[in-house]
């Protein structure tokens, strides 16, 4: 199909769209498939429990810890929500054991 000029229409630039190209080829789909080599060097760093203390601190270290107000804030929101979720539920068993009691005992 042309258009009125006589020019093909554009087609897409992408990977997937390319003409009689496969995007991945038998070689490519095994290196993927191979599995890493795995390096003994990596294995043993870190794995002893006398580097475990270190690494502790180290990571306690980049934790942005919060605020004594930001504290106060969250544990208000906390209560808010576990008396707002009690209400809920004693709500809802009222209302089955009034329901099971109109039933049952009428």
């Amino acid at each position: 199909m042309t258009n009125p000029n006589g020019q093909n229409p554009a087609q897409p630039t992408g990977k997937r769209q390319l003409r009689g190209a496969s995007p991945v080829s038998a070689e490519g789909y095994e290196a993927k498939r191979a599995p890493a080599a795995v390096d003994e060097a990596d294995e043993k760093d870190g794995s002893s429990i006398a580097t475990f203390p270190g690494e502790v601190a180290s990571e306690m270290s980049k934790v942005i810890w919060p605020t004594g107000k930001q504290m106060l804030n969250y544990t208000a929101i906390v209560f808010a929500f576990l008396i707002v979720l009690t209400i809920f539920v004693w709500g809802v068993d009222a209302l089955s054991a009034w329901v099971i009691r109109w039933i049952f005992i009428r």
